[in-house]
């Protein structure tokens, strides 16, 4: 049978609803608590380190997502950790949990096509981290506005911009992940240690992993007569595979204006540059335009996956 009408038809019904849900549900108020605990904490901690070192950089606000203070990490790393346990959290139930309370046959039976329910849900996901990512933002630089007494620059407030945008890319990689095996897998529970163990896998060990790949390949690191660079070469490659070093290299490259290359530079490759002088914005966005068309290349090939899978699955009342 053809379809009638536009297959988005619902799709703003699905968004407005699933974003209620998510915003107002007890486990998305859990998960944000944790984050926003966590993440005003290091930031107060740098803040007080700024104070005592202010004047040794003209990015006092960068420095405030960058900086560590003990026992606390920096503000960026607690994104990098917490990210993906909010977006796992949102999306591990988006499809198997209509399944378990026997909605998904009565949601359909409405003029909503797959697609379209699929995509709101997604959409629905994005637009919560979106808030929660937003919400975060403003506090912290609120409270570096009251403690430091100095607004952001220009170029602070768009290095800023593009963090969020490759923090919410990043959160939406693995939103997809977690709706992908929210379709794979019926149980809610197994679907969320599937997405865990993907996201321990390419946290934890996926930097071990690749050298013995490389190496495996193209051979030892270390020649006679130096680097082997196709090794290098060839793990930086694997290296890249994983959502975590894309987001990394565009938060190093953002928040460090002074970044000039990520990965491993011939000496030619810098001869003439001064070193340690900070790049301007649109530079540092061209440095990073590979990771952040990576990150939301993955998340629509992830979303596309599951998108084939959950339109070829049979839904019976």
């Amino acid at each position: 049978m053809r379809r009638e009408g536009s297959p988005l038809t619902g799709v703003g019904a699905v968004l407005a609803k699933e974003t209620a849900d998510y915003l107002s549900g007890a486990r998305m108020w859990l998960t944000e608590a944790l984050v926003f605990l966590t993440a005003i904490g290091a930031a107060y901690a740098a803040i007080l380190s700024i104070r005592a070192t202010i004047g040794e950089s003209p990015f006092l606000f960068l420095r405030l997502f960058t900086m560590a203070q003990d026992p606390l990490p920096s503000f960026i790393s607690l994104l990098g950790f917490l990210i993906p346990l909010v977006a796992i959290a949102i999306g591990f139930d988006a499809i198997n949990g209509e399944f378990n309370r026997r909605t998904m046959s009565r949601v359909l039976a409405q003029p909503i096509y797959r697609d379209a329910l699929l995509l709101g849900k997604f959409l629905a996901g994005l637009l919560s981290l979106a808030i929660g990512l937003i919400s975060l933002w403003l506090l912290v630089i609120g409270l570096g506005l009251l403690l430091l007494g100095l607004p952001p620059s220009g170029e602070e407030t768009v290095r800023m911009a593009g963090f969020f945008v490759a923090s919410l890319a990043y959160g939406g990689v693995w939103l997809a992940v977690a709706i992908l095996f929210s379709i794979i897998f019926r149980a809610p529970a197994t679907a969320a240690l599937a997405a865990l163990g993907v996201w321990l896998l390419f946290a934890l060990f996926w930097s071990m992993i690749a050298p013995f790949v490389a190496a495996a390949i193209a051979g030892p690191p270390d020649t006679l007569f130096g680097p082997n660079l196709h090794y290098l070469q060839i793990s930086q490659i694997f290296d890249r595979i994983s959502p975590n070093t894309l987001y990394a290299d565009a938060a190093l490259a953002l928040l460090h204006p002074a970044t000039r290359a990520l990965g491993p530079v011939l000496y030619s490759q810098i001869q003439g540059a001064v070193l340690g002088t900070p790049l301007p914005a649109l530079q540092s966005f061209l440095l990073i335009w590979p990771q952040l068309a990576g990150l939301v290349a993955s998340m629509i090939v992830i979303f596309a996956v599951a998108y084939i899978l959950f339109q070829r699955q049979e839904i019976r009342a």
